[in-house]
């Protein structure tokens, strides 16, 4: 393994599971120190453990992100053990989904502090490494609900959307500084959260995709490693569906 110090580090919240494990996996095989970040210790304890059995560069951080304090100080406490920060990926996310005449106030609350203050959060901790550093990559996911609107998720769709903003104007407030930011937007993804969905609303589901299949979470991870190297630097304030075309 390269010393750390040779090797940019990454932040990577939601790490413990579907999109984001496959985003920690990636990037660690891309040679990126990273620091996998979720509420669940067990499951980070588990992914790094192997991870690091192979001789790859992975740290856990347990803390719940709408905590924003946590937050900030994960973020510092890396940039000050390791003197970098060189890529961010957003992904961790919540859904408390239902019609919106019925919902709390509450659950559009959770998941906006969730989905999109979080990412605000760590956006502003991150950001002032990469300007020194004068290179750096932020990433966050999005999702199609973002762009088309979903029924019963007027929460979620709008937290995403409001992410795609929020990338969109950082990426113009960073690019003097060399530091990239966009979004990847997945769209329907074999992950823990669309396993529970009923055979027949999944055989619906594929009718509208004309790839007739769900995503799977290394094809998201695929689009994020690609923005968060070299080869991207010129790529900034856009968003990457990978939906398999349903949303054109």
């Amino acid at each position: 393994m390269a010393p750390l110090n040779s090797r940019r580090v990454a932040y990577v919240t939601g790490g413990s599971r579907g999109i984001g494990q496959a985003v920690v996996r990636a990037l660690a095989a891309a040679n990126h120190h990273v620091v996998a970040v979720a509420r669940n210790r067990e499951k980070l304890d588990q992914l790094v453990g192997e991870l690091t059995a192979a001789g790859l560069g992975v740290e856990p951080a347990a803390l719940d992100v709408a905590d924003s304090t946590a937050l900030t100080a994960s973020i510092e406490k890396v940039i000050a053990e390791h003197g970098r920060l060189d890529v961010l990926v957003n992904n961790a996310g919540i859904t408390r989904d239902g019609l919106f005449l019925r919902m709390e106030d509450k659950d559009f609350d959770d998941v906006i502090n969730t989905n999109l203050r979080a990412a605000f959060v760590a956006c502003r901790a991150a950001a002032r490494a990469m300007i020194r550093a004068r290179w750096g990559r932020i990433i966050n996911i999005a999702s199609v609900s973002g762009i088309t609107g979903n029924a019963g998720q007027v929460n979620y769709s709008a937290s995403k959307a409001g992410l795609i903003g929020l990338t969109k104007s950082i990426a113009r407030e960073l690019a003097g500084k060399q530091v990239t930011a966009n979004c990847v937007a997945p769209g329907f993804t074999v992950t823990d959260m669309t396993e529970p969905l009923p055979p027949r609303i999944k055989d619906e589901v594929r009718e509208i995709i004309p790839l007739r299949r769900f995503g799977t979470p290394r094809e998201i991870a695929d689009a994020v490693a690609f923005l968060a190297g070299d080869a991207a630097g010129y790529i900034t304030g856009q968003v990457i569906v990978v939906d398999g075309g349903m949303s054109m």
